[in-house]
């Protein structure tokens, strides 16, 4: 390919809105063009390389015996009502009516669409297992598209499904997909920098969860490690070693007064106790079954929520900040607010203030708290469960190690759906006892944008992108040097192309009218593996300059040892990828 015939063009000023360095880059080196917020348009090397990661994708799924389909991306209303996410799913979905005004949606994901083919085509447990996985266009309407890549509205994603008949067969083969996977991010260059954590099914449903996250520092997600174990966790799930709670009589109920303390901080200080001591009530409004709940958390006040835990219990779509005239509405107290007597509400406490005794918590009276409020006693909840965020310093769960904690970017997750769909879509097989079993299933993702970003976040230095040879948009870039009087530098660039593409190898070369400077500037912002420069001096020589894009030496070759030393390379690099 000819770099004079690209639609393509790279730019030397830092994009005033791009913060992530993978964003900043596939502007700058014309890998992509954005055309609205979130929503970009993939130019030639940007394509190409997203083709090379795809090409690994498919080579890994058929791998796992994982075969490729192709879904629609506009998909019915009635699947997504039968799996009962037509109304659980937020904004984040684009509803659209077609002529008829039949309600229906931008494929956010697949599940309901994978489930019905399942339904109308599996009859038996003869034909399980099952697998396949397509390569298809998704749109997520995100309220916050951020990191080019990394957060979009329109994506490609490599979803995966698997059908079995118990348990069992799920259970077996999620370590197929796991290791797929590895061998997928390994091949992409990322093999070092990509880790697995338990996570959250979230609203995929199902009854385990593994992401694999890309270590970065401007990661969205905090990821909770153990470097003694090797226990490691999105903090969305994270657990952790709770400590003994020591044996306390329960003590009257006391109404005290505190005026101006609304915070735990300024409550535990003016009546001298430690935070731990004290009840910290959180309200939220969570949309449950489509209708709007009150929920009053309640939370030792030395501890912080997670909201990813309370939504899971109390089965919320979504979750916001209540009002004060929300909170006061269920007849409780802005600053000083107290389960005791609450009307209307759904009162989740976690374990550490449902089995301790004697806290502080607020009277529900403005300038008073209580001392020595106790579950069972004073309130009864409606809800016991973790509700804790777990923090770096805190004792790992499996060997009570103190926690480190990193932050990371999903690069794809794989889940144990189980029945949730083929139970409620009615996907059923029969068993070999000729019994009705619904299908046991498996999802499995891979965002190929968001890989392609943490490829560049991983693979660049000052000058531009290292791309490693696996993905990278040609092998080898030949640079032609033209002096203000030819000396046949394009006719010998010529003839090594043709004779390199003859070689089987993918070639990119730069034959544009422009200055030297700005041909080698460009060859290391789109960071080609392999930089031949064709010049007037070293042909004289009968030389070749030869540079990797991630050393600093360079190399004369003789022009006849050219393709030769170039395959070597190229061997080489693949090797080591």
């Amino acid at each position: 390919m000819r770099y004079s015939q690209l639609l393509t063009q790279t730019l030397r000023e830092l994009p005033a809105d791009a913060e992530a360095i993978s964003h900043q880059l596939a502007l700058r080196a014309g890998l992509i063009r954005p055309l609205a917020s979130g929503i970009f348009s993939f130019l030639p090397l940007g394509l190409r390389v997203k083709r090379n990661i795809e090409q690994i994708l498919r080579e890994e799924m058929e791998r796992a015996d994982c075969f490729e389909i192709s879904m629609p991306v506009v998909q019915p209303a009635e699947i997504w009502r039968e799996s009962g996410r037509w109304d659980d799913v937020g904004q984040e979905m684009m509803r659209v009516k077609d002529r008829a005004d039949r309600d229906m949606c931008l494929a956010m994901t697949h599940e309901e669409a994978v489930t019905d083919l399942a339904r109308h085509m599996v009859q038996s447990y003869r034909q399980l297992p099952l697998s396949a996985f397509q390569l298809q266009t998704k749109f997520r309407d995100e309220p916050r598209s951020r990191g080019g890549l990394i957060r979009v509205r329109e994506f490609t994603m490599k979803d995966g499904y698997s059908f079995h008949i118990n348990q069992a067969g799920l259970d077996a083969y999620y370590p197929r997909m796991y290791e797929a996977y590895q061998r997928i991010f390994e091949r992409a260059g990322l093999g070092d920098h990509v880790i697995a954590v338990e996570s959250d099914p979230g609203m995929m449903g199902g009854t385990e969860a593994h992401e694999f996250m890309y270590l970065n520092p401007g990661g969205e997600d905090t990821l909770l490690l153990c470097d003694t174990c090797g226990y490691q966790a999105n903090r969305q799930v994270a657990i952790y070693k709770r400590e003994a709670i020591e044996a306390e009589s329960e003590k009257s109920l006391q109404k005290v007064a505190t005026p101006n303390c609304k915070t735990i901080e300024e409550v535990a200080s003016f009546l001298d106790v430690p935070q731990s001591k004290t009840a910290k009530a959180v309200f939220l409004i969570g949309t449950i079954n489509g209708e709007d709940k009150f929920i009053f958390a309640v939370l030792r006040g030395d501890h912080e929520l997670n909201e990813t835990k309370l939504a899971n219990v109390v089965k919320a779509q979504a979750l916001r900040p209540a009002t004060d005239e929300e909170i006061t509405a269920v007849g409780a107290v802005p600053g000083y607010a107290s389960p005791m007597a609450v009307k209307n509400t759904i009162v989740v406490v976690d374990e550490a203030i449902a089995k301790g005794t004697n806290f502080v918590s607020g009277a529900n009276e403005e300038g008073y708290h209580c001392l020595n409020v106790n579950v069972g006693r004073d309130f009864d909840p409606d809800i016991v469960t973790d509700l804790i965020a777990v923090e770096k310093g805190m004792p790992c769960p499996e060997c009570e190690t103190p926690l480190n904690s990193t932050r990371g970017i999903e690069v794809g997750n794989i889940f144990k759906l189980g029945t949730k769909y083929s139970d409620s879509m009615g996907a059923k097989v029969l068993d070999e006892n000729g019994k009705m079993q619904s299908l046991f299933m498996g999802c499995y993702g891979i965002g190929v944008g968001r890989l392609l970003a943490c490829i560049i976040e991983a693979h660049h230095d000052d000058h531009g992108i290292i791309w490693p040879i696996s993905v990278a948009p040609f092998e080898v870039q030949i640079v032609v040097l033209t002096g203000r009087k030819p000396a046949g530098e394009l006719e010998a660039a010529e003839k090594l192309y043709e004779q390199l593409k003859a070689a089987g190898l993918d070639v990119l070369l730069d034959d544009r009218d422009e200055r030297a400077g700005v041909k080698f500037n460009d060859a290391d912002l789109i960071g080609i593996p392999i930089r031949l420069t064709v010049g007037s001096r070293g042909l004289a020589n009968g030389q070749i300059e030869m540079k990797l894009r991630h050393e600093n030496d360079r190399s004369d070759v003789p022009l006849d040892q050219v393709v030769e030393h170039v395959q070597c390379e190229v061997k080489k690099l693949k090797t080591n990828n």
